[in-house]
Order: structure tokens, then C-alpha cells, then sequence
């Protein structure tokens, strides 16, 4: 892994110099060889006001008291006061090779001196360049390598939709409950959490299948058939809650939002089938699980033995620029020259510059592997957190992408949220920034920037172990 500058490989686990209620020193972050430049722009209070005063209200903030972030590097923030935080959340997991990594901020600077912006009405080298590599990620013989790119990742599983309802000439699409694939109109069909609806049409031909849950569903982990038997579900809704002919099934292989819920063995395969079946195409949103995050594989449908006919992605694809992609077949992309369709600002230069470099560094350093091995640890680490916390029910996720589910009660499972809040709150005030999810948002989501060290999970555990045993005290 190339880490500029280099965290030490030794994390210190207590700071001599303060201490909680209980006389325990407090956790440290490990030594970075890095100095943040002064901030000198305007206090977080004006900050507040001016966001408060112009900007929408529909905006949030993570914390009881905002926090202001100026400055990254690599898996690290740091706020107006020059503190640092370990970022365990990754900006909602868009930051895959680490914030201002050198590679990809050269690469963006030398293409901002050269041109910033021009529509794919003109030929220019590095969309297609960019293209290319990326198709050559997908498995070979997938047929996985037409890309279009696009701005996010709801512009990219609209384009999903569009090019599955236009290629099979049906309407209906299923989706999971508690999936969350984006917030335009569209996308907020496919998405099933009231919390992301609004009172306006958006479902027209949308229904949601049984989520496979193995914690909190019927057919638990030690069900060894629980991937088809939810299956079957989807199966029930393509008979009777569709027309029967199905023009596409969407799902994260994990969900994100949704709380690292990761679909059971067999579950896509019978799925895929079955859709297939009704004529439809399979799409999978790898919005969060692509570029080696899960550690087993590069794409998140890899681990599943499936192969999608339509794969959408965004976030860590740009390390955090304003990019996403939908790559398919040749035959399904080419549905869209029955019209004209273009996108003004999708593969533009100084993006497609800022992926192919992202690109560059998660092959050359082989962050894939990075994220097997310290996701590895990690897991590891919050199961033995949980044989000492009675709060964690389950924990669950691969690589670096991660999920803690905290319950009142492991017999009654009963979520608890509130708790989940005041972790968050005490995780910040320790260093360690984190995120929510799931129904219940009593999920712990843990997914750093790929680039984190031993010593950074060493750090988290630590953190993690104070805040989760102060919520029980």
C-alpha cells in the first residue's frame, strides 16, 4: 500500500496525559508524520449561520454539535482547531485510496492546466482510456464492458433503469425493502425506507421483495438454505405482484444505507434465475461494495458466483470526485441509440482524470488485498467486542465494508437506537468518526478509506470497546 505520508506501524492505545470517570487513560490515534495548514477562514459559528441562513434546510449534520472538517489526508480529518480524526466512514464511503492521495491530486492537477471541461460531443483521450481499464476489471467473458459515466450514483441506477425497461420492453422492477439506491425521483422508487420518500410519485411498476436478513429475518445464519428460501419470495412477486414479465431486479450485494446487510449464499444465483426467467435484467449496485472493499473480490457480485447484466457504481470510483458509471453489454447499451442521449457533464475530463488515477492506485498497490487483510482484522476484533458487550447482537460485512448491530436485548433483538447515537457522539469526541444505518439506525457502519493501518484498527477497537461500555454503564 503507498500511504504519503506513512502512519507508524505501532498504535498507541492510551494517552498518558487524560483519563475518563474510571481512571482509564484515553485512547490515542497512532503518530502521522503530517502538520494540517492553518485554517484562517471564517469560525464554525459563522460557518453555521451562513448554512443555516442560505442553504437548505434539508441539509444535516452527523453530530449534536456540528462538526467542521477543512483538511484530509489519506484516512485522516482534521477540523478548524487542527485536530485529527480517524475517518471510519470514508465521506458515506466515497473516499476508496485515502483523501488528497498524491497520485490521484497530481493527476487532477496536470488535467485542470489542460482543459477542465468539454461535452463527449468531442473526442478526448481519457474517457476512453478510463473506459477501457475499467472494463477490464469485470470478469472475463462477462461481456461486462460498455461504461457509461455519469455524476452519482442516483443518476447511475436511473440510467440502470432506463436501459432495462428500454432493452426488454417491460416495466416492472423489484428491488429489496430496506435498500437505498438513491435520491431522485426515480431512484426513491426503488429505495424502500420511508425516511428517503417523499409524498410524490416515484413508485409507479417499483415492488420490494423480503429482505434476506439472516439476524433479523426467518431464515437465520445457521440456515445453510436461507438464500433460497428467500429467493422464493421474489419468485411469489414476479407471479403475483407483476405483470410476470420483469424488466429488472436491482440489490447491493451488502446493503449500505440499509446496515451492511450482506445477502445470503445462493440468494442472487436464485434470483438472477427467476428474473431472468420473467425476462428481466439483473442489475447490481456496487455503489458501495465495488473496488476491492469487500476484500474477496473487486465487485461485490463476485463473491456470489453471479455475473449482473448491468453493474452500477459511484463514490469510491472517483475517490470522492462527483463520478459514477453504469457498465453492461454491448446489446443493452446500445438500446440507447434509438434516441438521443448524452450526458453534459458525465466523463468529463478533470473527473474521468481523477477515476483513472483512483484506478492506477487500487491496482498498482493492491488495495483489494490491504482491505482483506486489515478488514480481517478488524472483524475479528468486533467479534471479540462482542463477546464482551451485551449492546452488540451481530456483527457482520467483509473487507473494510462493515456493520455493528446493537440491540436492548439479544433474545428480543430489540434495536437500540438511542444507543447507537450517543456511540456515535462519544466515537467523535475519542477521534474516531463512524456512521449509522439500517431500519432501526442502531447499526454501527464502519467503512474507512482503504489505505487505514493496523494501527488505525488497533485505534478503532480501542475506541470502539470505551464508547460501547460506557452506553451499557
Amino acid at each position: 500500500m503507498t500511504e504519503a505520508p506513512n502512519p507508524t506501524d505501532q498504535a498507541s492505545a492510551t494517552h498518558a496525559g487524560s483519563a475518563d470517570t474510571a481512571g482509564r487513560a484515553e485512547p490515542i490515534l497512532p503518530d502521522y508524520a503530517f502538520t494540517p495548514a492553518p485554517y484562517t477562514g471564517p469560525s464554525k459559528a459563522e460557518v453555521l449561520a451562513m448554512r443555516q441562513e442560505y442553504l437548505t434546510p434539508a441539509l444535516v449534520t452527523m453530530y449534536r454539535e456540528p462538526l467542521m472538517i477543512v483538511q484530509g489526508s489519506m484516512q485522516y480529518l482534521f477540523d478548524e482547531t487542527g485536530r485529527r480524526y480517524l475517518d471510519g466512514f470514508a465521506g458515506i464511503v466515497s473516499v476508496s485510496v485515502g483523501h488528497c492521495h498524491p497520485r490521484v491530486i497530481e493527476a487532477v492537477r496536470a488535467q485542470n492546466e489542460l482543459l477542465q471541461h468539454t461535452t463527449t460531443i468531442y473526442l478526448h483521450p481519457t474517457i476512453a482510456q478510463f473506459g477501457k481499464k475499467l472494463a477490464q476489471t469485470f470478469p472475463a467473458g462477462s461481456g461486462l464492458n460498455v461504461v457509461y459515466f455519469l455524476n452519482s450514483g442516483s443518476e447511475a441506477n436511473d440510467m440502470a433503469l432506463l436501459m432495462a425497461r428500454a432493452f426488454t420492453g417491460n416495466y416492472d422492477v423489484i428491488a429489496l425493502r430496506n435498500a437505498y439506491h438513491g435520491g431522485s425521483s426515480a431512484t426513491m422508487g426503488l429505495t424502500a425506507h420511508s425516511t428517503w420518500k417523499y409524498n410524490v410519485p416515484h413508485n409507479m411498476g417499483i415492488q420490494h421483495a423480503v429482505l434476506p436478513d439472516r439476524y433479523r429475518g426467518h431464515f437465520g445464519y445457521d440456515d445453510d438454505h436461507a438464500g433460497h428460501k428467500y429467493a422464493e419470495d421474489v419468485l411469489s412477486l414476479i407471479r403475483h405482484g407483476t405483470s410476470g414479465q420483469v424488466a429488472a431486479f436491482i440489490a447491493e450485494p451488502i446493503q449500505g444505507v440499509g446496515g451492511a446487510v450482506e445477502l445470503p449464499p445462493g440468494y442472487l444465483a436464485e434470483v438472477y434465475k427467476h428474473v431472468r426467467a420473467a425476462g428481466g435484467l439483473c442489475v447490481s449496485d456496487e455503489v458501495q461494495t465495488g473496488f476491492g472493499r469487500t476484500g474477496d473480490a473487486f465487485w461485490g457480485f463476485e463473491n456470489h458466483g453471479v455475473t449482473p447484466d448491468i453493474v452500477t457504481m459511484a463514490k469510491g470510483i472517483g475517490n470522492g470526485a462527483p463520478l459514477a458509471a453504469c457498465v453492461t453489454r454491448a446489446e443493452v447499451a446500445k438500446t440507447l441509440t434509438s434516441r438521443v442521449h448524452f450526458n453534459t457533464f458525465g466523463g468529463n475530463p478533470v473527473s474521468c482524470a481523477q477515476g483513472m488515477a483512483t484506478l492506477d492506485v487500487l491496482i498498482d498497490d493492491r488495495v483489494q488485498d490491504h482491505a482483506k487483510g486489515v478488514g480481517g482484522r478488524l472483524l475479528d476484533g468486533l467479534r471479540e467486542l462482542k463477546r464482551q458487550h451485551r449492546l452488540i447482537g451481530d456483527v457482520r460485512g467483509r473487507g473494510l465494508m462493515v456493520g455493528v448491530e446493537l440491540v436492548r436485548n439479544r433474545q428480543s433483538k430489540e434495536p437500540a437506537s438511542s444507543e447507537a447515537i450517543n456511540i456515535l457522539e462519544r466515537c467523535k469526541d475519542l477521534g474516531l468518526l463512524i456512521g449509522k444505518g439500517g431500519f432501526h439506525g442502531n447499526v454501527l457502519r464502519i467503512k474507512p478509506p482503504m489505505c487505514i493501518s493496523e494501527a488505525d484498527v488497533d485505534f478503532m477497537l480501542v475506541v470502539l470497546d470505551r464508547a460501547i461500555g460506557e452506553a451499557e454503564r
